[in-house]
């Protein structure tokens, strides 16, 4: 699917357990610190993890309006923010925002105040629930709240796909600006995932980290949960420059893949296909890329087959490719997670650096790939490609140059 506008990304913004504004995450990102804490927002008394990634340090509540505060869950207060300080850096006047869309993605919508509701119902037998609680669940009402707040009449939408879910969103909202259905997009996602309910869940599963979240390390045991938002506003080139707007990078292509395989094993073909299309969408010879911002979980399967899919797509040239997982500082995010890695890829190619894969004790034979080990990188990549590969089988990749200014 050729693009026939270009399209550019002109703001970003982001809150996170290592940094709750764009130059604290950089700043973090780079000196290879994380976020990991004994989590607050829950009880873990009966769980066997106690780490995740919080968002920590940060006002949400006075930022939002007594009429709108009672109808935003926590996620949705998250990818607020966030989307206000890329909207905000972007520089972009309110009428240019009109015919503008907003795509969000978010893999759990409003599940803090599920989680709060079942208490409420199961636990405490109230008869009585908030009449706010259908706005508050609704996992667009992130999207809606942006639309309001700015003035966005253009195409609306909130996509859920797992841990896919912001990439697939910002892919969406890059090929309408590409093909015309909007001269802009504010796009990016969020997820808070601490609550107990949900926190059960996935110690049911036995795949959570003790402590630290090691990403193609030998000796890895598994993901570490965090949450937060990113958002990132996308223009037509020729908008942009007329405005005069600062250019971070361009968004080149996006690829899409079903494994049609497991719900929860990740298969090497389905992620090869996905990044073999955002290669093929974005024009990029699979040797002229050079960072890949991977998906890069932790656990012992989802990092081989990764590292799988990269050597089947890139063949000898993979050896060649710095390869990190930024997941070993702010967490994985579920589907706030390609927003975020879109915003750390963007901040690569626009600032030469590539960020580390934090955590790293050594190499593991199925993971044969330079993964930038605990210390950042200086080099001015030119092209990059980030990866989200989600339970299900729902792949989304994204694939980024950087600006130039041709």
């Amino acid at each position: 699917m050729g693009a026939p506008h270009r399209v550019v990304v002109t703001g970003l913004g982001v809150v996170s357990a290592i940094g709750n504004d764009l130059k604290t995450f950089w700043e973090s990102l780079c000196a290879g610190q994380h976020g990991f804490r004994e989590i607050e927002l829950a009880d873990t008394s009966t769980l066997q993890f106690r780490v995740g990634a919080e968002v920590r340090d940060l006002d949400l509540e006075t930022p939002f309006d007594d009429s709108v505060r009672s109808l935003l869950d926590r996620f949705a207060r998250l990818w607020l923010l966030a989307a206000r300080q890329a909207v905000e850096a972007s520089g972009i006047a309110s009428k240019d925002l009109q015919d503008a869309a907003v795509i969000t993605g978010t893999a759990l919508g409003g599940q803090t105040t599920q989680d709060e509701l079942f208490v409420t119902l199961y636990r405490e037998n109230k008869r009585r629930l908030t009449p706010f609680a259908v706005p508050r669940i609704m996992s667009s009402s992130g999207a809606s709240q942006a639309s309001m707040e700015l003035g966005i009449e253009g195409p609306g939408m909130t996509i859920s796909t797992a841990c896919s879910s912001s990439n697939h969103a910002i892919g969406m909202a890059y090929w309408m600006v590409a093909h015309g259905a909007a001269p802009v997009a504010l796009t990016g996602g969020s997820d808070a995932p601490f609550s107990l309910g949900h926190l059960k869940a996935w110690d049911a599963m036995r795949v959570m980290a003790p402590e630290r979240c090691r990403p193609f390390s030998r000796d890895r045991k598994g993901l570490v949960l965090g949450e937060g938002g990113a958002a990132l506003v996308l223009e037509d080139l020729d908008h942009a420059r007329a405005r005069g707007a600062h250019i971070h990078a361009e968004v080149r292509g996006f690829g899409m893949s079903s494994d049609a395989g497991h719900i929860t094993r990740p298969s090497a073909k389905g992620a090869a296909r996905a990044i073999a299309a955002s290669l093929a969408d974005s024009g990029l010879n699979p040797h002229e890329v050079e960072y890949v911002n991977a998906h890069g979980t932790g656990t012992l399967l989802n990092d081989s087959t990764e590292s799988e899919a990269l050597a089947s797509v890139f063949g000898d040239h993979a050896a060649a490719l710095l390869v990190s997982s930024t997941k070993s500082m702010h967490g994985h995010t579920l589907g706030a997670t390609g927003a975020i890695e879109a915003v750390v890829t963007t901040l690569a190619l626009e600032n030469g650096v590539v960020p580390p894969t934090a955590g790293y004790l050594g190499p593991d034979p199925e993971c044969p790939l330079d993964v930038v080990p605990n210390t950042a990188r200086e080099k001015a990549i030119r092209h990059a490609i980030s990866d989200s590969f989600a339970f299900g089988g729902l792949n989304a990749v994204l694939a980024l140059s950087r600006w130039d200014g041709a």
